[in-house]
């Protein structure tokens, strides 16, 4: 099985004609599934639907999706942070979709330099038809193959959004395989709570599974482990290894930063200029944490987390780095190095 997440800003009727609705919360899922050479190909649409109003929703979509979906109604500074998002983000690859209000008028031409200035010059513009869309993303998941298949063979990390006590099952914890693979009876360690625990049974597409890997969104009913281990930006990877019989060591999959430089990338749209003793927001795989910054050199950023921040340590995604007062908000993207 193959999924493809895929992060949309647009309306709820177009998600409709693309798949069928699944989930239902502060961010709606929409799944299509077809067969190919008896291979399940799923395509996922992640919809945030508290956007603009709320901009964790968004950045959590887009950590989870390696394809866009932007449906234009009017163009506007909405649609320029939406476009910052994407841009700040690893996502290349993407739909547009013009579809201004009965009555009025979107100039595609102006969206079009848009994108280009945002740096999305990959961006397909495309009709407002479900079928072709779908179509165009199965292409896309092609396009992609080799990046999920890689994904898949990476280290284990889980970003956990959702947790809850099931009568006869136990915890379970809810999120995205953001790299690698998940198998039941696997050890596990979570953080930042640092606690242990067992992977006792696997649920993707509401189908007990044996195995869960990158792509998946699933849930993940922990043996050995208590409630309050778990949060919403919870990462989940397997336990380090230290084995001094076999000379075998390997370490967590992700770094634990609570002190970081980073080196920061800019949007082309942002004009705001960060100084010491500003704070910030700084969104990865699904962790939404707020850090103080030490001092400033140029491009480069000292900044203290309030609570750790886990960085995956085989090909991380770029953070993107966020402030709330700021027009847009997203002020761009980044790459860190501990200090701790």
């Amino acid at each position: 099985m193959t999924v493809l997440n895929i992060a949309m800003v647009g309306s709820d009727e177009l998600a409709r004609e693309i798949a069928k609705p699944t989930d239902q919360r502060d961010v709606h899922t929409y799944v299509h599934k077809e067969y190919q050479d008896e291979i399940a190909k799923i395509i996922s649409i992640i919809r945030p639907v508290k956007y603009p109003e709320r901009l964790r929703p968004l950045l959590n979509s887009i950590s989870a999706a390696r394809v866009g979906i932007i449906e234009i109604n009017v163009l506007d500074a909405t649609l320029g942070e939406t476009l910052v998002a994407f841009a700040s983000s690893s996502i290349k690859l993407g739909i547009v979709v013009v579809n201004p209000p009965n009555g009025e008028w979107v100039d595609q031409d102006m969206a079009e330099k848009m994108f280009q200035q945002a740096g999305l010059t990959q961006w397909q513009f495309m009709g407002r038809d479900g079928v072709e869309i779908r179509n165009q993303l199965y292409k896309l998941m092609e396009q992609i193959e080799q990046e999920l298949i890689q994904s898949a063979a990476s280290p284990l990390v889980v970003s956990i959004d959702q947790h809850f006590n099931v009568k006869g099952i136990g915890l379970v914890a809810i999120g995205y395989v953001q790299s690698g693979t998940l198998e039941v009876h696997d050890e596990l360690h979570i953080l930042p709570a640092k606690t242990g625990g067992s992977t006792k049974s696997l649920q993707v597409m509401d189908d007990d599974v044996k195995l869960a890997q990158s792509g998946d969104r699933v849930g993940i009913a922990i043996r050995g482990a208590k409630d309050d281990s778990l949060s919403n930006g919870t990462i989940i990877v397997k336990p380090a290894i230290d084995d001094k019989k076999t000379n075998t060591q390997i370490p967590l999959s992700v770094i634990e930063h609570n002190l970081s430089k980073l080196h920061v990338t800019a949007s082309p749209f942002q004009k705001r200029v960060l100084k010491e003793g500003d704070v910030i927001h700084i969104s990865t795989d699904l962790q939404f944490t707020v850090g103080r910054i030490k001092s400033v050199d140029g491009n480069c950023l000292v900044v203290e987390w309030e609570s750790p921040v886990y960085i995956r340590r085989e090909n991380p995604n770029p953070a993107i780095i966020a402030q709330l007062d700021s027009n847009p908000r997203i002020i761009g993207s980044a790459d860190l190095v501990t200090m701790d």
